[in-house]
């Protein structure tokens, strides 16, 4: 049993699965309007280093729902106190932590020395929850999930990151499409590429890496904290724009997905992301109930 969610290559696949299932039945009584309130009483405190929608909507819905109260924390940590230290003062109070920050390790830290629960809500490195909404809504949308190929066009960043770390531990081949230099975390990569039972590639050819894919992914060319290399990375990522030319590529009923929020125009276009395989509000909808599920797997 994991005590905390910082990485999905924490987890085994069978603990994923369990997630995605417990996820997809929070969701069910969600919608019939069956109270679930299986965290009566518990608080989260929820750190927040960079600007959120859906991190906070949803995390804060979620603990609601389940019967508990968000605590919302705008702060740097290691500026005022370290991460240790913050993490031994809220383990005297609260029943889990959630962070979105930019520093990895500070997350990690927090795990180490709370004894309550810490969720990776996003770091620079990875971004699990995101990923796990966003397998429930591919395997909403496809069935035969996991075993199919997603193509993600763009940066080698922290979301492609953590769907290496899931194809390491279930049978989804994935393929990153990108230009030379902007590869991913070689020590994630090796990880994913040794544990894999699909195929995990990287390619800087479009056509090659879009060939038979089930879903087409890409996120914004310039992260948050990236912003002096946006006009750079404008002009070296337009060849892999996500257009129904691109998309054309992929097998004719691909799904399109993207983490959101989009740059439209620059890393894919109204017709791609407003087209009938677009599942991106699907994905964005499931932050709330697969983080729920992750929510009562460790603080219930």
């Amino acid at each position: 049993m994991y005590k905390d969610l910082i990485s999905l290559a924490d987890l085994t696949g069978e603990e994923i699965l369990e997630l995605l299932d417990l996820a997809d039945r929070l969701k069910k009584m969600q919608r019939e309007g069956v109270k679930h309130r299986y965290l009566e009483g518990q608080t989260l405190a929820m750190i927040f280093e960079k600007p959120s929608l859906r991190t906070r909507v949803t995390f804060e819905t979620g603990i609601f729902q389940l019967g508990g109260q968000g605590i919302m924390m705008n702060m740097q940590l290691g500026e005022r106190e370290s991460a240790a230290d913050v993490a031994r003062n809220l383990e005297r109070w609260v029943d889990g932590i959630m962070a979105r920050t930019f520093s990895h390790q500070a997350v990690v830290d927090l795990g180490a020395h709370a004894s309550v629960p810490v969720i990776n809500a996003l770091t620079d490195k990875l971004h699990p929850c995101q990923i796990l909404a966003d397998a429930q809504a591919l395997r909403e949308h496809r069935p035969q999930f996991p075993e199919l190929k997603l193509a993600f066009v763009g940066d080698g960043n922290n979301v492609l990151a953590s769907w290496l770390n899931l194809a390491a531990r279930l049978p989804l081949s994935v393929t990153l499409v990108c230009p030379e230099g902007y590869e991913p975390d070689p020590e994630v990569l090796a990880f994913a590429q040794a544990n894999a039972q699909g195929e995990v590639v990287v390619t800087h050819d479009v056509a090659a890496g879009l060939k038979d894919a089930d879903a087409v992914y890409t996120d914004v060319w310039a992260s948050m904290g990236q912003e002096e290399e946006a006009e750079a990375r404008r002009a070296v990522f337009a060849p892999y724009r996500v257009d129904a030319a691109l998309m054309a590529k992929a097998r004719p009923d691909a799904l399109f997905m993207h983490c959101l929020p989009a740059h439209r125009g620059e890393e894919v276009t109204d017709e791609v992301i407003d087209g009938p395989g677009s599942i991106v509000f699907d994905q964005a909808e499931n932050r709330l109930h697969a983080q729920k599920a992750v929510m009562v797997k460790l603080m219930g």
